[in-house]
């Protein structure tokens, strides 16, 4: 038998800042699941900043979201059928066809987890991408050592509240972050455990980042934000400081280029290192990360906020407010 179901698809290529039209939902039929294969319900669909570079039929480091097909990203789903011995109806497993209400999933591309040990939205978020993202760029890339200070960007979101958290329970001796509100200001302080915080939106972040560093630089600065923020961060750094550049959200809907940062001198006056990096290409960290970072949520170290939107309908919604920081901590969308 069929299964009716619903599916987002990119329609045209965004020209700056997305907009509905952009997007359609579309009403369509899956067969039952071949050899190989699951057909899943999807609960919780995954919608991320990284999404808005796919949108471009430009070079990148994974391939465009191709036209009047369904959208991509994680989701968390039960297993209806299935075509494969090691998968079972009820079964929850996470895969990559989010933005669809139902999804025809290869079984080598669905992993299986257990929502008794954390909740199925934990899955796209802390226990996800977004922390093992967190996770890579300070250890990994940015080498953190204790003792050291880190400062990271877009500190209120997915990744950047764990960074923070993170770097606290990896030994850093001062935690700072950048974020879009007074209101996110204050939970980065007051309940994520920053020592200091500043709304960029405030005024030179120059003058900010140093007052929030108290006298301090930067050993780690993790990158979310690149332009201006980049900028302030490389003034601030330490000799033999780090930057793990993980994304460029003030570029994303850039219709132009923007100039880089100005004082690019200073990562030869200073020994600096600058590292791009993708998530996917460290997977070895996987089981290590699972093993710390599921302990800290466990034992109630570490805490993850979300921001849900409800139903497929505000899927685009949701995305879209990502852009203009209508999130804070993992966005999510609950089916």
């Amino acid at each position: 038998m069929s299964t009716s179901t619903r599916e987002i698809h990119l329609v045209r290529r965004p020209v700056g800042r997305p907009t509905t039209d952009d997007f359609r939902t579309v009403e369509v039929e899956l067969p039952d699941p071949a050899p190989g294969q699951v057909l899943v319900r999807n609960t919780v669909l995954s919608v991320d900043p990284y999404m808005r570079g796919r949108m471009n039929d430009t070079e990148s480091y994974v391939a465009p979201y191709a036209l009047d097909a369904p959208l991509e990203g994680g989701a968390v789903g039960e297993v209806l059928a299935s075509g494969v011995d090691h998968l079972s109806p009820g079964d929850v497993v996470t895969h990559m066809a989010g933005w669809r209400e139902h999804a025809l999933v290869d079984a080598a591309e669905a992993r299986k987890v257990d929502t008794s040990l954390a909740p199925a939205s934990a899955y796209l978020s802390v226990l996800g991408m977004p922390g093992l993202t967190a996770y890579v760029g300070l250890t990994r890339i940015g080498g953190l050592q204790e003792g050291e200070v880190v400062h990271v960007s877009g500190a209120a979101g997915a990744v950047g509240s764990l960074v923070g958290q993170m770097a606290r329970l990896l030994g850093a001796s001062r935690v700072v972050g950048s974020a879009g509100s007074p209101e996110k200001v204050r939970w980065l302080t007051e309940e994520l455990g920053f020592d200091a915080a500043f709304d960029y939106r405030d005024g030179s972040l120059v003058r900010q980042l140093g007052t929030a560093l108290d006298g301090r630089r930067i050993d780690v600065y993790f990158d979310n934000v690149g332009g201006d923020q980049l900028e302030a961060a490389i003034e601030h750094m330490a000799d033999f400081g780090r930057v793990a550049a993980c994304g460029a959200i003030a570029t994303y809907d850039a219709t132009e280029m923007p100039p880089g940062p100005r004082n690019l001198v200073r990562l030869v006056q200073r020994r600096l290192r600058l590292q791009g990096f993708i998530v996917s290409d460290h997977r070895e960290a996987a089981g290590e990360f699972y093993r710390t970072v599921g302990g800290w949520l466990a034992d109630g170290s570490l805490v993850a906020r979300e921001t849900t939107f409800d139903g497929l309908d505000r899927c685009v919604e949701a995305f879209l407010a990502l852009g203009t920081g209508g999130n804070t901590g993992k966005m999510l969308v609950r089916l």
